[in-house]
């Protein structure tokens, strides 16, 4: 097992970068903003003498309410978990009564500790560090996450300071993170209590109100010997809407989260009803390519009427998404929510199956036989043979003569049928056309008037 290390401390004290520079990613949202994290974040540590988990969590404040209540549950689990606790002051506001409050509360919680003073950028350590001997936590540790200035001995003495055992030797890695499933959506649509419900424990900080989630959190869980990272993102609004700098972020990263999954289950909110924006999320999810589950979630006491109204509102606006498998939930009570991970194993599956090219060659065939291209200018569109080009999505390449000629509609009809074919379920497929050169390009006619004029004649009869 990796040792466990978490930050810990008030808001805006550079917890973030601190997980950043120990993470060498950026993989937590950073901004000059307090209380911008709320929920845990894990990453593995790749500063120091061997890997680790490093936790991010949410400020720490005195008498949390409201969706502060939740995240100081969410802090209390990162401290269970901890083989080591590293509580984060402000070297620039100096000892505060609530970094007095917060050291009173790690000591009694018995974990390892160690006191780290963080932005002293420029300044002479031992100054800075001295006032913070009054908090009774031992030798604090001057550092600069933003700079990495004194991080790398913070580590060497955190390791020093685990149990016999607690450290990984050297070379061990982290585990396989396995499918990586983006859940994305428009605010409040349910996607962290989605999460929290298919891994069975409030992972993560959900709040009845609209941009709870800020950051893209990965939270791996293994289930039937499968393993998995589901990945929470903030909700997407409209552009127009968008007007916080915190929130521009936040969107940026829902869209990578959505580039580097491999499948991505989109929660509509029955509720809301589906609106433009879902379909503009929709839209960019079939440009990546990636796989697709959809999850109507809400549907629980929902009137026939309204029901009826949300489906054909998918029809009518998400029409274009007929390769996915479409689910009603309830991610608060839990119904249709097993059906979820089945849906993406399959979708994964189909994603990156191999095509064998004599298959999809028959397919074409077939296709071609039941239905010929369309004649331009005369002349018969040939489509000779097809293989495969890509994975998730899937990439099927097919040779022939004129194939820039090949309307839409028959474009559609192929990838229909490639699609039934080879039982693709939940991934779109996408088609390359491509004209071979003509053997004869570039040839003068060398035959005479008289052999020409024979030719044509054998060509009449």
């Amino acid at each position: 097992m990796l040792p466990v290390i978490a930050l810990l401390g008030r808001p805006n004290v550079g917890k973030s970068t601190l997980f950043n520079r120990l993470t060498r990613s950026r993989d937590a949202l950073v901004a000059d903003f307090p209380g911008l994290t709320r929920d845990r974040q894990y990453g593995i540590g790749r500063v120091g003498p061997g890997p680790y988990v490093v936790v991010d969590t949410g400020g720490l404040i005195a008498g949390p309410e409201g969706v502060e209540g939740v995240m100081e549950r969410q802090v209390a689990r990162a401290i269970a978990e901890a083989d080591h606790l590293l509580f984060l002051v402000d070297a620039r506001d100096g000892c505060t009564a609530a970094d007095l409050d917060i050291a009173d509360r790690l000591r009694r919680t018995g974990k390892a500790l160690t006191l780290v003073v963080n932005k002293t950028d420029h300044a002479d350590p031992a100054l800075v560090t001295a006032e913070f001997h009054t908090l009774g936590l031992g030798e604090p540790r001057p550092i600069s996450a933003t700079h990495g200035r004194g991080v790398a001995g913070l580590i060497d003495r955190v390791f020093a300071a685990l149990p016999a055992g607690g450290a990984t030797p050297e070379g061990a890695g982290p585990p396989d993170a396995g499918t990586r499933v983006a859940v994305v959506g428009r605010p409040n649509a349910g996607k962290s209590t989605l999460i929290n419900r298919l891994i069975g424990e409030e992972r993560l900080v959900t709040f009845d109100a609209p941009g709870t989630t800020r950051d893209s959190i990965l939270v791996p869980f293994e289930r039937d010997g499968r393993r998995y990272t589901l990945i929470d993102t903030a909700g997407v609004r409209r552009r127009s809407r968008v007007q916080d700098a915190i929130e521009k972020f936040s969107v940026i990263k829902t869209l990578q989260a959505i580039d580097a999954c491999h499948v991505v289950i989109l929660v509509l909110d029955a509720a809301q009803g589906i609106g433009e924006q879902d379909a503009t999320l929709a839209g960019h999810i079939l440009e990546s390519g990636r796989a697709l589950v959809v999850a109507i979630n809400k549907w629980d006491g929902r009137t026939p009427e309204q029901r009826a109204r949300v489906r054909d509102d998918f029809e009518r606006k998400l029409g274009f998404l007929d390769f996915a498998s479409v689910h009603s939930i309830s991610a608060l009570h839990g119904s249709g929510v097993g059906l979820l991970l089945e849906e993406v194993d399959r979708a994964y599956a189909s994603a990156t199956r191999d095509l064998p090219t004599p298959l999809l060659t028959r397919v074409l065939e077939a296709a071609v036989a039941e239905h010929l291209p369309p004649l331009v200018r005369g002349r018969r569109i040939k489509l000779r043979y097809a293989h495969q080009g890509g994975r998730n999505p899937p990439i099927i390449v097919i040779h022939g003569n004129q194939t820039e000629s090949v309307p839409e509609t028959y474009r559609r009809y192929l990838i229909n049928r490639f699609r039934q074919a080879l039982d693709l379920a939940g991934t779109p497929l996408r088609l390359e056309l491509r004209t071979g050169a003509n053997p004869f390009g570039g040839r003068r006619n060398t035959l005479t008037p008289a052999q020409l004029k024979h030719r044509r004649r054998v060509r009449s009869k």
